[in-house]
């Protein structure tokens, strides 16, 4: 499956509200996945002493499921191709490594 198809395929499934004109329902959706899986994680750290079972893996596949979800409808609601977003964030990762400026702080280094 491809990025594009994702997206597609994602959107129909995109049933909440204002969907099509608004970036608040994905955003915090996003932000609540995102902390789905450092909360798994953290108890994979405490529960586990940092150890990964399969079950365990996939409970992270979908965590990790859902923050793809709301990167699609997110970048859908900006009008933007999830992938050409895939593609700019190569480019910038693979100019910051040639520059070797990949570590570092800073948005434009």
């Amino acid at each position: 499956m491809t990025f594009e198809e994702y997206q597609k395929e994602s959107r129909k499934t995109a049933l909440y509200p204002d969907a099509g004109s608004t970036i608040v329902y994905p955003t915090l959706g996003l932000s609540g996945e995102a902390g789905e899986i450092a909360d798994k994680v953290k108890k994979i750290i405490r529960d586990d002493a940092g150890n990964i079972s399969e079950e365990k893996k996939e409970d992270l596949k979908k965590e990790l499921g859902d923050v793809l979800w709301y990167v699609s409808q997110l970048a859908s609601e900006l009008g933007l191709e999830f992938e050409d977003i895939a593609q700019t964030n190569l480019d910038k990762l693979f100019s910051r490594m040639d520059r070797g400026v990949l570590g570092g702080s800073g948005d434009n280094r």
